[in-house]
């Protein structure tokens, strides 16, 4: 299988399949010297991991993560790092009953028509489960991030019909509820929603919106890696996204230049600042110095009790009740995988970005 690697200097490759011995994750290409310990990445894996709430899958998984190497002395060393998170409560037996059909909204039927072939226990590669590994090497890149002052900070934006409101949102509580979002009101009416889909066996899709705050301008590429570009496919390869936009998004078609545009100043500083972020911090493919702001749109959960119609892998149409621990929606798991990935994709650009002038590349030879 290829394509199960990202980034072109600091580069990870993820391996594992749901319902395997384990998932886990290499690292490669990431600066000596920078603080590290397995508590960094463990925090990062236990707002992932699931059975925290009636609203994530009942499955058990402590998410243990294990350093095998790059680490010495609670120091990143340059050289690859290597983590793995053993799978310790699968029910293979619950997915019996989908060996030869193929579940609505999920990979099954594609997987069959690319390779011939399938692991049907839980998704095997297509399973959420296999965001693991990007969330450990996300937590790397956040350790990065935060030796140079770039804070990535994604939440819960709308769940179903429900949206935060801009006048009630603290990002203080976003820890305090069940779906990581930043208004507590919000999250209630939330609960209450999905309960009620719950109770009609059904499920719900949502949005997660990410700051990336401090970030210099300039980084990212005028072309094939434009950060915006680059931060779209990171988004868009976690398996239930469906929709990625930057700043205004789609909301800028119905507007104006006069309006869209952002008129630059001159800050308190005495820096070069903009007036206004309908650009969401980016330029040209290229940070501008603004918070770069960006939403992921995440579909409903394919996995619902209610009785479904599909066919089998013979061709036969019939109909089907997913049985198993599925979460009735993805997005609050979500949330720290979203963060995960723009770290990683920031990390990489910013990496890009340090030879893109003779005078950085000299100040760095001359230390």
């Amino acid at each position: 299988m290829a394509g199960s690697s990202l980034g072109t200097i600091f580069r990870i490759s993820t391996w594992g399949e749901s319902h395997g011995p384990g998932v886990g994750v290499v690292v490669d290409g990431c600066p000596a010297g920078i603080p590290l310990c397995q508590e960094d990445i463990q925090k990062y894996l236990d707002r992932r991991k699931p059975g925290q709430s009636k609203f994530t899958t009942a499955r058990q998984e402590g998410d243990q993560v294990e350093i095998l190497s790059g680490i010495f002395q609670g120091k990143t060393t340059g050289t690859p790092i290597s983590m793995v998170i053993r799978n310790m409560d699968q029910r293979s037996h619950d997915y019996g009953n989908i060996m030869n059909i193929y579940r609505p909204g999920h990979a099954d039927y594609t997987f069959d028509q690319k390779y011939g072939f399938r692991d049907y226990r839980g998704g095997g590669r297509s399973s959420g489960r296999e965001t693991i590994g990007r969330v450990a090497a996300g937590a790397v890149a956040v350790k990065l991030l935060d030796s140079l002052g770039i804070q990535v900070t994604a939440y819960t934006k709308s769940i179903g019909p429900i949206s935060i409101s801009p006048e009630a949102f603290d990002l203080s509580v976003r820890d305090t509820n069940r779906l990581y979002m930043p208004d507590e009101a919000a999250a209630k009416k939330a609960e209450k929603y999905l309960e009620e889909m719950m109770a009609k066996k059904d499920s719900s899709g949502g949005v997660v919106e990410c700051i990336i705050t401090n970030m210099p301008a300039g980084v990212g590429e005028p072309v094939f890696h434009k950060l915006d570009a680059n931060l779209a496919k990171a988004v868009f390869s976690i398996g239930a996204v469906k929709g990625f936009e930057v700043g205004d998004g789609f909301e800028a078609a119905r507007s104006s230049g006069s309006v869209n545009n952002d008129g630059f100043c001159i800050d308190e500083n005495g820096k070069i600042s903009k007036k206004t972020n309908h650009a969401g911090g980016i330029l040209g493919g290229m940070s501008d110095g603004s918070p770069v702001i960006f939403r992921a749109a995440f579909k409903p959960t394919p996995s619902i009790a209610s009785l479904q119609e599909t066919v089998t892998c013979n061709g036969e149409e019939t109909e089907i009740e997913i049985k198993g621990r599925h979460d009735p929606i993805i997005v609050p798991r979500a949330v720290v995988v979203v963060e995960a990935m723009a770290a990683l994709t920031v990390a990489d650009l910013l990496l890009m970005s340090a030879v893109s002038r003779i005078d950085r590349l000299a100040s760095i030879l001359k230390e």
